[in-house]
């Protein structure tokens, strides 16, 4: 969920207004953003399993995330937001329930609201955008596909939780986004996006028999990423930018409590990415590669003095559009 977030807030970096059309006008913007996520590189902890790669046993997760988002503005200060994820997944399961799983699914929709703390546009340049939203369980969280048992005997079993496009709970979307100005024409940017989910479980099997993991938790999830930006000198509307990100599960949610099956942990990555703004369009793309991965324990492992794995990526592509209307 926290990994859909892309760079909309931060257009207003290389917006120029529409000739003969104020601001105020184009109160809708539609959006679609587009994420792939390759990962097959297992660690625990931060060290990685390169015996996997070697034996050729390392589990293989495709996932394609597609989402339409739609905003009305209400005023210069306030809107009202929700967006609609899809999800093509699919996954090479090599141990037990043994098989591939390949789908596509809606996800967990969201509806909220955002505003900006300073009216726009400000003389100092800088704002800060608040969010506050409903994740909504919308999305499948139980998909099943043909896999065998240990006796190599057919059976229908459930997805592994990493592609499962939903997790049937309700939860709250916070975020913040900023920018204020900063040396050589630049301007230095932060967003920060948590998702709580109060839920412990949602009762889904995993087909896992250590205690503790017999079923799905229901996480948490989290991102932040800062760095600088700046227009590029003759390409009006067009601003190139660079920084950090840092995105995951962690090990307890902020509240109730986090049993269940969860692999929790984080990457942090060098975000590189562009903007691009032409009348009521505009353009992001961000590449982050992995500097870091760290698969944590989870409460389960904590419980039976264990430490699972995790696959991470060591890229990932995030692309978006949007045009105000």
């Amino acid at each position: 969920m926290a990994a859909r977030i892309g760079a909309p807030v931060l257009g207003v970096l290389c917006e120029r207004p529409q000739k003969g059309k104020a601001p105020g006008k184009q109160r809708f913007e539609m959006g679609i953003g587009y994420r792939y996520l390759p990962s097959s590189r297992h660690f625990i902890g931060t060290v990685e399993q390169t015996e996997r790669e070697r034996l050729n046993n390392q589990i293989q997760n495709n996932v394609h995330l597609l989402d339409f988002s739609l905003s009305y503005q209400l005023n210069n200060r306030w809107a009202l937001t929700t967006s609609v994820p899809v999800v093509k997944s699919y996954r090479n399961q090599l141990y037990f329930p043994r098989g591939e799983f390949s789908f596509v699914s809606q996800g967990d929709a969201t509806v909220g609201t955002r505003f900006w703390l300073f009216r726009p546009p400000t003389e100092s340049r800088r704002n800060v955008s608040l969010g506050m939203s409903f994740k909504l369980p919308t999305g499948r969280y139980n998909i099943s596909g043909r896999a065998t048992d240990r006796n190599g005997n057919p059976i229908q079993a459930t997805a592994d939780q990493s592609i499962q496009p939903g997790d049937g709970r309700l939860g709250y979307v916070v975020d913040i986004n900023a920018y204020t100005p900063s040396v050589f024409n630049t301007f230095l940017y932060f967003q920060a996006t948590y998702l709580f989910t109060p839920a412990n479980t949602n009762g889904v099997s995993t087909f896992r028999t250590r205690r503790g993991e017999t079923v799905l938790s229901v996480s948490d999830q989290y991102l932040y990423r800062g760095g600088v930006t700046k227009a590029v000198p003759g390409v009006r509307g067009l601003a190139l930018s660079f920084g950090g990100r840092m995105e995951g599960v962690p090990v307890r949610d902020a509240f109730g409590r986090s049993e269940g099956f969860r692999r929790p942990g984080y990457a942090i990555s060098a975000d590189p990415g562009m903007l691009y703004g032409y009348r009521s369009w505009t353009f992001s793309m961000n590449i982050p590669w992995a500097v870091e991965r760290n698969r944590k324990k989870s409460v389960p492992d904590y419980q039976n003095n264990f430490h699972g794995d995790a696959a991470f990526a060591d890229y990932s592509i995030l692309f978006g559009i949007s045009r105000r209307f």
